[in-house]
């Protein structure tokens, strides 16, 4: 392989904007429960106080989510905060007992262990990457436009 076209080892972006990706166990259909949704929203919108990181837009499906989300200075890691993430929002979710599913009735957890994330390298790719995921309940057949799916959103305006 000629040295001219080797892959970056490492990119430096300054205050990136990470696109998140995570799946509850099993893909089980639950999150689009608007009493499930209500908790991981209100999880994202304290995610700044709790853990250094500001959540943007957000697209909520019935077996995954997808967020945007930049770290603060002195922000947690990314996968910690995630991780802190998921284990707030299970314990929420599993408190309420609603809707009763296989994991709150045996203990097993809400997410799938791992998650996807990328970097976003402009503005462009933010305005790209939020277009196509809003997209995805229509896409999906849940709904004719994007407008008319109840769970999506954004807690704070993120910019590159």
């Amino acid at each position: 392989m000629h040295k001219h076209l080797r892959r970056l080892d490492r990119i430096w972006v300054k205050d990136p904007v990470y696109f998140i990706t995570t799946c509850t166990y099993r893909r089980q259909p639950i999150l689009t429960d608007d009493s499930i949704a209500a908790v991981l929203v209100d999880e994202w919108q304290s995610a700044r106080d709790r853990h250094g990181w500001v959540i943007g837009r957000y697209v909520i499906m019935p077996d995954h989510v997808h967020f945007f989300c930049s770290a603060e200075l002195e922000a947690k890691p990314l996968a910690e905060f995630v991780g802190a993430w998921k284990r707030w929002t299970s314990r929420r979710v599993h408190a309420q007992g609603q809707p009763r599913t296989a994991s709150s009735a045996t203990g097993r957890p809400l997410w799938q262990r791992e998650f996807f994330d990328h970097v976003l390298r402009s503005s462009e790719s933010y305005s790209e990457k939020w277009n196509y995921v809003r997209d995805n309940p229509v896409r999906a057949g849940f709904v004719a436009t994007a407008d008319d799916w109840k769970h999506a959103g954004e807690v704070e305006r993120l910019t590159l």
